[in-house]
């Protein structure tokens, strides 16, 4: 029953940090064009090189 006094606080944490890095990815525009990205995945050209 003692390990919950660790466990429980490590978890809340861990849950936390999960929670501010969704934030941080929606800030930074991550999830701007799911659209967009769902048609680029499926076109048939193929570029050994990223665009500049």
């Amino acid at each position: 029953m003692t390990v919950l006094v660790y466990l429980i606080p490590v978890s809340l944490g861990l849950g936390a940090l999960g929670l501010l890095a969704f934030f941080w990815a929606l800030r930074s525009k991550q999830f701007e064009d799911p659209e967009g990205d769902s048609q680029r995945i499926l076109t048939t050209d193929f570029d050994d090189r990223p665009k500049p």
